[in-house]
């Protein structure tokens, strides 16, 4: 039922920016040290794509992710009817597991986030690691689905260290954190260059997908 789908979008989504936000302001609070807040970061942000990816992609494809929605769609995986609605439950619900994360870590509901995410290098760093978590969807299911989980798991989990924008690539997800002036923050300012970069990630992706995992003849 499509009511299911919208709720298993909006609660993965939740969580989500649960597991990437609450991380980020656990891990600020623990340490002064940049780099082991980081890794506390991409460890729970994996693990909260793998257990969400299980538990939701049976329901709703687990997109959790308005560039993924939008990569089935135009490759005729994903009914049309369904994106208009998709896309604003996964912001919504990223926006409601930013507000969670405050109100679990006693902070300010309402915040604008004050850290700095612009420039070239940060925009082919979006670029980058859409082209890469596309590859890794669609390779996955095209050779591996049940391997899917784990394989974006491990894929974000590692691009967050070798990407210099840590790997949002996701639009859902750019928005949430914005509204949240802690670690894991972007500057509301950044965010649309930070979804433009996404949105040509998924442009340039697409035909490479299309070639390499749509032949039949391999």
């Amino acid at each position: 039922m499509t009511s299911q789908k919208l709720a298993s979008e909006g609660l993965g989504t939740a969580l989500l920016l649960i597991g990437v936000v609450g991380s980020g302001i656990m891990a600020q609070s623990l340490t002064d040290d940049i780099a082991l807040a980081l890794l506390a970061n991409a460890i729970a942000t994996g693990c909260t794509l793998y257990f969400i990816i299980t538990i939701f992609g049976p329901i709703s494809g687990a997109h959790f992710n308005p560039i993924v929605t939008l990569a089935f769609a135009l490759k005729g995986e994903h009914p049309w009817r369904l994106v208009a609605s998709y896309i604003p439950v996964q912001i919504i619900g990223g926006i409601v597991g930013v507000w969670l994360c405050h109100v679990m870590f006693d902070l300010d509901l309402i915040q604008a986030s004050t850290t700095a995410r612009t420039g070239a290098n940060q925009w082919t760093s979006e670029v980058f690691a859409t082209v890469g978590l596309l590859l890794v969807i669609f390779g996955g299911l095209r050779s591996r689905p049940d391997t899917v989980p784990t394989l974006v798991a491990v894929y974000i989990t590692g691009a967050y260290w070798f990407t210099s924008s840590t790997s949002f690539a996701n639009p859902a997800v750019t928005i949430s954190r914005a509204f949240s002036d802690t670690f894991a923050g972007i500057d509301p300012a950044h965010v649309v260059g930070f979804i433009l970069a996404q949105l040509i990630g998924l442009a340039v992706a697409l035909p490479v997908i299309r070639f390499l995992f749509d032949k039949s003849d391999y």
